[in-house]
Protein backbone atom coordinates (compact mmCIF):
# COMPACT_ATOMS: atom_id res chain seq x y z
CA UNK A 1 0.00 0.00 0.00
CA UNK A 2 2.89 2.27 0.64
CA UNK A 3 4.54 1.77 -2.75
CA UNK A 4 1.04 2.32 -4.54
CA UNK A 5 0.77 5.84 -2.34
CA UNK A 6 4.23 6.92 -3.19
CA UNK A 7 3.28 5.98 -6.58
CA UNK A 8 0.24 7.88 -6.46
CA UNK A 9 1.90 11.23 -4.66
CA UNK A 10 4.48 11.21 -7.26
CA UNK A 11 2.14 11.22 -10.67
CA UNK A 12 0.23 13.93 -8.71
CA UNK A 13 2.98 16.59 -8.23
CA UNK A 14 4.27 15.74 -11.97
CA UNK A 15 0.67 17.03 -13.22
CA UNK A 16 -0.22 19.95 -10.25
CA UNK A 17 1.94 23.08 -9.76
CA UNK A 18 1.08 22.73 -6.01
CA UNK A 19 -0.90 20.32 -4.02
CA UNK A 20 -1.32 20.68 0.21
CA UNK A 21 -0.72 18.01 2.25
CA UNK A 22 -4.70 18.32 3.30
CA UNK A 23 -5.48 16.93 0.11
CA UNK A 24 -3.10 14.41 -0.56
CA UNK A 25 -4.16 12.89 2.75
CA UNK A 26 -8.27 13.23 1.80
CA UNK A 27 -7.24 11.82 -2.15
CA UNK A 28 -5.22 9.00 -0.34
CA UNK A 29 -7.86 8.10 2.89
CA UNK A 30 -4.43 8.32 5.35
CA UNK A 31 -3.41 10.59 8.29
CA UNK A 32 -1.62 13.67 7.37
CA UNK A 33 1.23 12.19 9.72
CA UNK A 34 0.87 9.45 7.01
CA UNK A 35 1.68 12.09 3.73
CA UNK A 36 4.35 13.68 5.59
CA UNK A 37 6.18 10.65 6.16
CA UNK A 38 5.59 9.82 2.78
CA UNK A 39 6.95 13.32 1.47
CA UNK A 40 10.21 12.46 3.49
CA UNK A 41 10.19 8.83 1.65
CA UNK A 42 10.13 10.73 -1.19
CA UNK A 43 12.87 13.15 -0.92
CA UNK A 44 15.22 10.73 0.88
CA UNK A 45 14.32 8.19 -2.99
CA UNK A 46 15.90 11.42 -4.85
CA UNK A 47 12.91 13.18 -5.57
CA UNK A 48 12.88 17.13 -4.89
CA UNK A 49 10.16 17.78 -3.18
CA UNK A 50 9.51 21.37 -1.81
CA UNK A 51 7.57 22.71 0.48
CA UNK A 52 5.56 26.52 0.59
CA UNK A 53 3.90 28.04 3.88
CA UNK A 54 1.16 30.26 4.02
CA UNK A 55 -2.70 30.44 2.34
CA UNK A 56 -1.00 29.43 -0.94
CA UNK A 57 1.54 26.89 0.58
CA UNK A 58 1.56 22.90 -0.20
CA UNK A 59 4.34 21.08 -1.85
CA UNK A 60 5.64 20.58 -5.12
CA UNK A 61 8.17 19.43 -7.35
CA UNK A 62 11.31 21.83 -8.13
CA UNK A 63 10.79 22.91 -11.65
CA UNK A 64 13.85 21.25 -12.78
CA UNK A 65 12.95 18.00 -12.15
CA UNK A 66 10.23 18.45 -13.72
CA UNK A 67 11.36 19.52 -16.62
CA UNK A 68 14.10 16.87 -16.54
CA UNK A 69 11.48 14.23 -17.16
CA UNK A 70 11.06 12.05 -14.31
CA UNK A 71 13.30 9.40 -12.56
CA UNK A 72 11.85 6.71 -13.51
CA UNK A 73 13.48 4.37 -16.40
CA UNK A 74 11.81 2.94 -18.91
CA UNK A 75 11.11 -0.06 -17.48
CA UNK A 76 9.78 1.40 -14.47
CA UNK A 77 6.77 3.52 -16.80
CA UNK A 78 6.36 0.13 -18.34
CA UNK A 79 5.41 -1.33 -14.43
CA UNK A 80 3.41 1.74 -13.89
CA UNK A 81 1.53 1.39 -17.16
CA UNK A 82 0.23 -2.44 -16.62
CA UNK A 83 -0.60 -1.14 -13.10
CA UNK A 84 -2.96 1.49 -14.05
CA UNK A 85 -4.19 -0.98 -16.88
CA UNK A 86 -4.88 -3.46 -14.31
CA UNK A 87 -6.30 -0.62 -11.86
CA UNK A 88 -8.85 0.45 -15.04
CA UNK A 89 -10.20 -3.77 -15.45
CA UNK A 90 -11.57 -3.35 -11.58
CA UNK A 91 -14.10 -0.20 -13.18
CA UNK A 92 -12.52 1.39 -9.55
CA UNK A 93 -12.77 4.97 -11.45
CA UNK A 94 -13.77 6.62 -14.14
CA UNK A 95 -12.60 5.22 -17.40
CA UNK A 96 -11.76 9.01 -18.39
CA UNK A 97 -10.17 9.61 -15.62
CA UNK A 98 -7.76 6.54 -15.67
CA UNK A 99 -7.50 7.15 -19.60
CA UNK A 100 -6.18 10.79 -18.65
CA UNK A 101 -3.29 9.41 -16.37
CA UNK A 102 -1.95 6.52 -18.54
CA UNK A 103 -1.87 9.77 -21.54
CA UNK A 104 0.35 11.56 -18.79
CA UNK A 105 2.35 8.35 -17.97
CA UNK A 106 2.52 8.13 -21.87
CA UNK A 107 3.82 11.53 -22.43
CA UNK A 108 6.55 10.85 -19.93
CA UNK A 109 7.92 8.37 -22.79
CA UNK A 110 10.10 9.77 -24.94
CA UNK A 111 9.49 9.72 -28.82
CA UNK A 112 12.60 7.28 -29.49
CA UNK A 113 10.71 4.70 -26.69
CA UNK A 114 7.52 5.35 -28.36
CA UNK A 115 8.39 2.25 -30.20
CA UNK A 116 9.53 0.34 -27.41
CA UNK A 117 6.59 1.46 -25.45
CA UNK A 118 3.58 -0.26 -28.25
CA UNK A 119 6.35 -3.24 -27.89
CA UNK A 120 6.17 -3.79 -24.33
CA UNK A 121 2.75 -5.47 -24.43
CA UNK A 122 4.01 -8.54 -22.18
CA UNK A 123 2.00 -8.48 -19.49
CA UNK A 124 -1.93 -7.84 -18.26
CA UNK A 125 -3.12 -7.32 -15.43
CA UNK A 126 -7.15 -8.29 -15.15
CA UNK A 127 -9.14 -7.90 -12.36
CA UNK A 128 -12.10 -7.76 -13.69
CA UNK A 129 -14.76 -8.94 -11.05
CA UNK A 130 -16.57 -11.84 -12.66
CA UNK A 131 -19.44 -10.40 -11.40
CA UNK A 132 -20.00 -7.46 -13.01
CA UNK A 133 -23.55 -6.36 -14.27
CA UNK A 134 -25.21 -3.48 -14.37
CA UNK A 135 -26.79 -3.47 -11.11
CA UNK A 136 -23.58 -4.73 -9.45
CA UNK A 137 -22.03 -1.92 -10.86
CA UNK A 138 -25.22 0.33 -9.95
CA UNK A 139 -24.76 -0.22 -6.46
CA UNK A 140 -20.79 -0.22 -6.53
CA UNK A 141 -21.50 3.74 -7.51
CA UNK A 142 -24.63 4.07 -4.89
CA UNK A 143 -22.22 2.82 -2.22
CA UNK A 144 -19.05 5.33 -3.28
CA UNK A 145 -21.17 8.50 -3.65
CA UNK A 146 -22.25 7.75 0.37
CA UNK A 147 -18.66 7.30 0.79
CA UNK A 148 -17.69 10.24 -0.74
CA UNK A 149 -20.42 12.50 0.29
CA UNK A 150 -20.37 11.14 4.06
CA UNK A 151 -24.03 9.65 4.00
CA UNK A 152 -25.55 6.99 5.93
CA UNK A 153 -26.96 4.24 4.51
CA UNK A 154 -28.82 1.41 5.17
CA UNK A 155 -29.18 -2.22 3.41
CA UNK A 156 -30.59 -5.75 4.05
CA UNK A 157 -27.77 -8.08 4.82
CA UNK A 158 -27.34 -11.95 4.06
CA UNK A 159 -24.67 -13.32 6.74
CA UNK A 160 -22.64 -16.43 5.94
CA UNK A 161 -25.23 -18.63 7.29
CA UNK A 162 -28.19 -17.44 5.34
CA UNK A 163 -29.56 -15.20 8.07
CA UNK A 164 -30.96 -11.53 7.13
CA UNK A 165 -30.55 -8.72 9.21
CA UNK A 166 -31.10 -4.87 8.35
CA UNK A 167 -28.04 -2.62 8.66
CA UNK A 168 -27.45 0.96 9.08
CA UNK A 169 -23.99 1.91 8.38
CA UNK A 170 -21.34 4.70 7.93
CA UNK A 171 -19.85 3.50 4.70
CA UNK A 172 -16.08 3.82 5.36
CA UNK A 173 -14.43 2.68 2.15
CA UNK A 174 -15.04 -0.23 -1.18
CA UNK A 175 -11.86 -2.97 -1.27
CA UNK A 176 -11.63 -5.08 -4.09
CA UNK A 177 -10.25 -8.80 -2.76
CA UNK A 178 -9.51 -11.17 -5.29
CA UNK A 179 -12.75 -10.79 -7.84
CA UNK A 180 -15.26 -9.35 -4.97
CA UNK A 181 -15.88 -6.07 -3.37
CA UNK A 182 -16.40 -5.63 -0.01
CA UNK A 183 -18.03 -2.49 1.99
CA UNK A 184 -15.88 -1.68 4.88
CA UNK A 185 -18.35 0.61 7.56
CA UNK A 186 -19.16 1.62 10.71
CA UNK A 187 -22.33 -0.60 11.80
CA UNK A 188 -24.84 1.46 14.11
CA UNK A 189 -26.65 -1.59 14.87
CA UNK A 190 -23.26 -3.42 16.39
CA UNK A 191 -21.29 -0.55 17.64
CA UNK A 192 -18.40 -1.92 15.58
CA UNK A 193 -16.63 -1.71 12.91
CA UNK A 194 -17.58 -4.56 10.02
CA UNK A 195 -16.85 -5.45 6.81
CA UNK A 196 -19.91 -6.64 3.73
CA UNK A 197 -19.81 -8.37 0.57
CA UNK A 198 -21.50 -6.16 -2.08
CA UNK A 199 -23.17 -9.49 -3.45
CA UNK A 200 -25.00 -9.91 0.01
CA UNK A 201 -26.37 -6.43 0.13
CA UNK A 202 -30.46 -5.91 -0.42
CA UNK A 203 -32.62 -2.96 -0.83
CA UNK A 204 -29.89 -0.80 -0.51
CA UNK A 205 -30.56 2.98 0.54
CA UNK A 206 -28.70 6.16 1.17
CA UNK A 207 -30.19 8.14 4.19
CA UNK A 208 -30.21 12.23 3.84
CA UNK A 209 -28.16 11.91 7.45
CA UNK A 210 -24.30 12.38 6.87
CA UNK A 211 -21.97 11.77 9.40
CA UNK A 212 -18.37 12.37 10.88
CA UNK A 213 -15.98 10.68 9.16
CA UNK A 214 -14.37 7.93 12.26
CA UNK A 215 -10.80 8.66 13.51
CA UNK A 216 -9.60 5.59 11.20
CA UNK A 217 -8.12 4.99 7.88
CA UNK A 218 -9.30 2.74 4.97
CA UNK A 219 -6.07 0.95 5.11
CA UNK A 220 -5.78 0.37 8.76
CA UNK A 221 -9.48 -1.04 8.48
CA UNK A 222 -8.33 -3.61 5.66
CA UNK A 223 -5.50 -4.12 7.31
CA UNK A 224 -6.82 -5.42 10.54
CA UNK A 225 -10.09 -6.89 9.39
CA UNK A 226 -9.89 -10.93 9.95
CA UNK A 227 -12.62 -12.82 8.85
CA UNK A 228 -11.50 -16.18 11.03
CA UNK A 229 -11.35 -13.71 14.38
CA UNK A 230 -14.19 -15.54 15.76
CA UNK A 231 -13.77 -18.85 14.24
CA UNK A 232 -12.87 -21.72 15.76
CA UNK A 233 -9.78 -23.77 13.81
CA UNK A 234 -9.14 -27.34 12.31
CA UNK A 235 -6.25 -28.67 11.24
CA UNK A 236 -7.12 -31.26 7.96
CA UNK A 237 -5.62 -33.82 6.01
CA UNK A 238 -6.96 -34.42 3.02
CA UNK A 239 -6.45 -37.01 0.31
CA UNK A 240 -7.42 -36.10 -3.39
CA UNK A 241 -7.61 -38.29 -6.48
CA UNK A 242 -8.81 -37.84 -9.95
CA UNK A 243 -10.15 -34.77 -11.38
CA UNK A 244 -10.22 -33.43 -7.92
CA UNK A 245 -6.75 -32.78 -7.81
CA UNK A 246 -6.39 -30.15 -10.36
CA UNK A 247 -9.13 -27.86 -8.06
CA UNK A 248 -6.61 -28.91 -5.33
CA UNK A 249 -3.22 -27.82 -6.72
CA UNK A 250 -5.57 -24.69 -7.67
CA UNK A 251 -6.79 -23.48 -4.36
CA UNK A 252 -4.24 -24.72 -2.20
CA UNK A 253 -0.54 -23.64 -1.48
CA UNK A 254 2.22 -25.78 -2.93
CA UNK A 255 3.75 -26.31 0.50
CA UNK A 256 0.62 -27.42 1.90
CA UNK A 257 0.39 -30.36 -0.81
CA UNK A 258 2.54 -33.69 -0.62
CA UNK A 259 2.82 -35.84 -3.90
CA UNK A 260 2.27 -38.92 -3.37
CA UNK A 261 3.84 -42.35 -5.24
CA UNK A 262 0.32 -43.36 -6.31
CA UNK A 263 -0.20 -39.99 -7.88
CA UNK A 264 -2.69 -38.76 -4.95
CA UNK A 265 -2.05 -35.62 -3.49
CA UNK A 266 -1.94 -34.90 0.62
CA UNK A 267 -2.93 -31.90 1.66
CA UNK A 268 -2.68 -30.38 5.48
CA UNK A 269 -4.44 -27.11 6.13
CA UNK A 270 -5.87 -25.40 8.49
CA UNK A 271 -9.47 -23.85 8.22
CA UNK A 272 -12.32 -22.21 9.95
CA UNK A 273 -14.56 -25.54 11.91
CA UNK A 274 -18.09 -24.30 10.30
CA UNK A 275 -20.66 -24.79 7.67
CA UNK A 276 -19.05 -23.02 5.13
CA UNK A 277 -15.82 -25.68 5.45
CA UNK A 278 -18.57 -28.69 4.76
CA UNK A 279 -20.03 -27.07 1.73
CA UNK A 280 -16.53 -26.61 0.38
CA UNK A 281 -15.27 -30.23 1.01
CA UNK A 282 -18.75 -31.45 -0.55
CA UNK A 283 -17.72 -30.02 -4.04
CA UNK A 284 -14.96 -32.36 -4.31
CA UNK A 285 -17.27 -35.10 -4.16
CA UNK A 286 -15.91 -38.70 -4.58
CA UNK A 287 -12.40 -37.66 -5.29
CA UNK A 288 -12.20 -36.52 -1.87
CA UNK A 289 -11.39 -38.46 1.49
CA UNK A 290 -10.71 -36.97 4.50
CA UNK A 291 -8.52 -38.30 6.90
CA UNK A 292 -8.58 -36.23 9.76
CA UNK A 293 -10.43 -35.10 11.83
CA UNK A 294 -12.82 -37.59 11.99
CA UNK A 295 -15.81 -35.30 13.26
CA UNK A 296 -15.28 -33.57 9.73
CA UNK A 297 -15.78 -36.62 7.90
CA UNK A 298 -18.91 -37.18 9.82
CA UNK A 299 -19.74 -33.81 9.39
CA UNK A 300 -19.28 -34.48 5.71
CA UNK A 301 -20.98 -37.85 5.51
CA UNK A 302 -24.13 -36.73 7.15
CA UNK A 303 -24.95 -33.30 4.86
CA UNK A 304 -24.07 -35.68 2.02
CA UNK A 305 -27.17 -38.40 2.71
CA UNK A 306 -29.09 -35.22 3.50
CA UNK A 307 -29.01 -34.40 0.45
CA UNK A 308 -29.53 -37.67 -1.43
CA UNK A 309 -32.39 -37.87 0.51
CA UNK A 310 -33.98 -35.31 -1.60
CA UNK A 311 -33.27 -36.98 -4.72
CA UNK A 312 -34.84 -40.61 -3.59
CA UNK A 313 -37.24 -41.63 -6.42
CA UNK A 314 -40.89 -41.87 -4.98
Amino acid sequence: MKLERLMAITILLLNRKRVQAQELADRLEVSLRTIYRDLESLNLAGIPIVSYTGAEGGFEIMENFRLDRQMLSFDELIALSTALRGLQSTQAFSNQNLDGLLDKVGALVSKAEQGRMAGADQVIVDLNPWKSSSSERNKYDTLHKAVSDKRLIRFTYTNGQGGETERCIEPMGLVLKGYTWYLHGYCLNRNDYRMFRLSRIRNLLILEDTFQRRMVTLSELNANWDPQRDSKMVDLVLRFTGPAKVPAEDHFDSDEIERQPDGTLIVRVRYPDNDWLIGFLLQFRTDLFILEPPHIAEAVRKSALEISKLYIAR
